[in-house]
């Protein structure tokens, strides 16, 4: 349990410390591109941990996997709550702007800041398993020279296996963009860890770009460019697939709707309107 307790400290700094700067940049809207650098160095240094405690915790700390869920969907849910609407997932910024919501330069801007709050993120994680403050972070540390890639299978089927998810997770996005966080929040959380643990076996599904290049791009076993069709290209196309699914088109590239109609649902009977009484009315 000293191995799990020391995990929940550096999650508490983490947030803490996320917390703390997104409060400190709301007073410069401007610079709002940043709030996607500090979500996205929040979620990785935390994911990073959840990966050990997973990777390390179950056989060598004797957590169980239960407990290994659980701290994701903690880590995920308080992630979801302190950061809002900025996710630090490049996907999602790419979605506004496919919807006309953002321009092009402040969505290349917050891109680059997710990428490089995912390096900070990383950095951070690697001092703090250097420290080697508990059998668990120690044994990480050694392991961290020749750590293990997510993807667990072809390139084809990582790419099919993301692609999917994101379509799932896109869609209750789409569904729930106006609901109120106090739902949004919790259902998104509670299905990325359902689909986290499911894919567990082939991809991992992170379903985030800047979140897979910190957790397993630096791992041997396949080439950058592999890692980027099934963690880049996957869920790109899985979201831009889900908003079509969505909508019937895809704003930023052409208006026309081709899955739905744009008649109304609801037509008044004829014979039943006013003009139609009165008329009845006269020849009475």
């Amino acid at each position: 349990m000293s191995g799990l307790n020391a995990s929940l400290g550096y999650f508490v700094a983490v947030l803490t410390f996320g917390a703390l700067v997104r409060t400190l940049l709301r007073k410069w809207p401007r610079f709002s591109f940043l709030l996607e650098f500090a979500s996205s160095f929040v979620l990785v240094a935390c994911r990073l941990e959840v990966q050990t405690i997973v990777e390390v915790g179950e056989w060598a700390g004797g957590l169980g996997p239960d407990v290994t869920v659980t701290v994701l969907f903690v880590v995920l849910l308080t992630h979801g709550v302190i950061c809002g609407s900025d996710s630090g997932n490049p996907t999602l910024v790419l979605l506004k702007f496919l919807q006309l919501e953002a321009t092009i330069l402040p969505t290349l801007l917050a891109v680059v800041a997710q990428f490089l709050g995912a390096h900070l993120g990383l950095l951070v994680a690697a001092y703090y398993w250097d420290l080697e403050l508990t059998d668990m972070h120690m044994i990480k540390n050694l392991m961290s020279r020749e750590c293990s890639s997510s993807l667990l299978v072809s390139v084809l089927q990582g790419f099919l296996t993301e692609c999917v998810c994101a379509v799932i997770i896109h869609l209750l996005h789409l569904s729930l963009r106006r609901r109120s966080a106090l739902i949004r929040v919790p259902l998104v959380a509670v299905l990325l860890t359902f689909l986290s643990h499911a894919a567990r076996g082939y991809t991992s599904a992170y379903l985030n770009p800047s979140l897979a290049y910190g957790l397993t791009f630096h791992c041997p076993g396949f080439t950058l460019t592999e890692y980027a069709v099934v963690y880049w290209l996957g869920p790109l196309t899985g979201m831009t697939l889900a908003l079509f699914l969505y909508m019937g088109h895809i704003p930023r590239i052409f208006a026309k709707n081709l899955l739905y109609s744009q008649k109304t649902r609801f037509r008044v009977p004829k014979g039943n309107t006013s003009a139609d009484q009165g008329e009845k009315k006269k020849e009475k």
